[in-house]
């Protein structure tokens, strides 16, 4: 799925995160979101790279990326050290500055990327979310009960673990049938490293600090910078079929946070990237080569 591609390690501060990168223009990080790696960037990150050099890493606690223990506090998987990494990752790269997409979990590491490093982001783009202080106190029943696992992977005493792991593969497919349009929009190969990674104890645990995490110390981080606003261009990406679209006036709640906010819906569900890539590829080329 990465034919061409380099395939390496690198370690930073708190993690050894797993990346495959390609091309030879401007850097252009891409981060997945949950219950997925890398691997769901398969159908554009070639295509991308044709113009940028692109880089496509496992967040700490996925894919093939180092698992940190939890901490009481799930500091270790707050989108302040989960973005930190990716900072460091490609400042070893020899990359100071740089683009980045994100999606789902990877797009809230890419908002406080931007809010903590705005000397490294350029540009910025965030694909089906809105901003996680948003969710959190604004929930209703419709938002409530299409995030459910916001709020069942938070339980304590290894709880989702234990019920997750009693069939990683059936909760996955679950997961990914209920938030896509249709089932066919991934591959076969796709469907198969997601299985084989969230297969893994240590990354359900992982997964699981980092909702904990969500809910606990990103709180505090973003209550201490609601008056900070992103400074780089932001693009906005949603499915048109999904919930944030249902729920939110997503540009407008962007608006808030972003100084430079564009965007569109596409018709998809959640996963943009696999659900319609040409789309997908189109707006993140453009807004990144312009």
């Amino acid at each position: 799925m990465f034919e061409g591609f380099e395939n390496t390690r690198i370690k930073t501060d708190g993690a050894e995160i797993n990346l495959h990168k390609k091309g030879d223009g401007p850097p252009l990080l891409l981060l997945h979101g949950y219950p997925q790696n890398h691997v769901m960037w398969h159908k554009i990150a070639p295509r991308l790279a044709d113009d940028f050099t692109v880089v496509v890493p496992d967040l700490r606690g996925y894919g093939d990326s180092t698992k940190p223990p939890g901490r009481d506090d799930h500091a270790g998987y707050s989108k302040r050290e989960m973005a930190l990494d990716q900072v460091q990752v490609m400042s070893s790269l020899g990359f100071e500055t740089f683009f980045v997409a994100g999606h789902d979990r990877g797009g809230r590491v890419t908002h406080r990327m931007a809010l903590d490093h705005p000397e490294k982001v350029l540009k910025a783009s965030v694909l089906d979310i809105v901003p996680t202080h948003k969710i959190f106190t604004t929930i209703n029943q419709k938002v409530a009960s299409g995030y459910y696992h916001w709020f069942f992977l938070i339980q304590p005493n290894e709880l989702p673990e234990h019920l997750i792991g009693g069939d990683p593969e059936f909760y996955l497919r679950q997961k990914m049938g209920h938030w896509s349009a249709a089932m066919d929009g991934f591959s076969k190969e796709a469907m198969a490293e997601y299985i084989r990674c969230f297969s893994n104890p240590e990354t359900i645990h992982a997964s699981c600090e980092d909702y904990r995490a969500a809910a606990s110390i990103d709180l505090e981080h973003d209550e201490a910078a609601m008056t900070n606003r992103i400074q780089c261009p932001l693009l906005v990406l949603w499915g048109k079929t999904g919930l944030m679209d249902r729920n939110y006036d997503v540009l407008e709640t962007w608006r808030e946070r972003a100084r430079d906010v564009s965007g569109r819906s596409i018709d998809c569900g959640h996963f943009l990237a696999e659900e319609k890539p040409d789309e997908t590829y189109d707006a993140l080329y453009h807004f990144f080569k312009e």
